[in-house]
């Protein structure tokens, strides 16, 4: 069994739990995942073409890239444990490289990709166990070439409200995501 693994004040400098935000708060509502709007924020949803289900949500602000998924996880036990050893595992079997590293939300990964065209590109990969779920994200661009300069896209991942619902899921479960509701157009 693993601990949860969180900043000290999570559930007050987020993520967040929807039990923990105002209701009034203005928010880009993606089901599982709500997203405080600021300027600059670019939001894309990722779709699996087969199922044609959104899988993640893809935020830009400030030259970095946010990529973020929630799961179902265990009310007593955290995730991040285990899916930091599968990251190393399979980043490693990639051919990059990999250093575990004390981050802002705690222990994160820090690899060097190899791409296509030859290059190598760094990636972080950053967990926070919330109450019920796991909200997963991957940073890319300024945000993990440039760590220190990484504040903005480490704020828009404190400011994601997870919307775990009430529905019975196994732990590692993605939590559904949808596109959101547009005003005006009947959903």
């Amino acid at each position: 069994m693993h601990e949860k693994s969180a900043p000290d004040n999570r559930a007050t400098a987020g993520p967040f739990d929807v039990s923990e935000v105002s209701p009034v708060q203005p928010f880009i509502d993606l089901g599982s995942i709500k997203v405080t709007p600021r300027v600059g924020l670019q939001l894309r949803l990722d779709v699996d073409d087969s199922t044609k289900r959104v899988v993640a949500a893809t935020l830009d602000c400030d030259g970095s890239t946010l990529q973020v998924q929630a799961f179902a996880a265990p009310r007593s036990e955290g995730l991040w444990h285990e899916i930091r050893e599968q990251v190393v595992s399979q980043v490693t079997k990639q051919g990059g490289t990999v250093d575990e590293v004390e981050g802002p939300f705690g222990l994160e990964v820090r690899a060097v990709l190899p791409t296509a065209d030859g290059t190598r590109r760094p990636v972080r990969f950053i967990g926070v166990d919330g109450p019920k779920w796991f909200l997963r994200g991957v940073i890319s661009g300024k945000g993990a070439d440039e760590p220190d300069n990484a504040l903005p896209i480490e704020e828009v991942y404190r400011s994601i409200v997870v919307n775990r619902g009430i529905e019975a899921l196994p732990p590692r479960e993605l939590l559904p995501l949808r596109v959101p509701p547009q005003p005006g157009v009947p959903a």
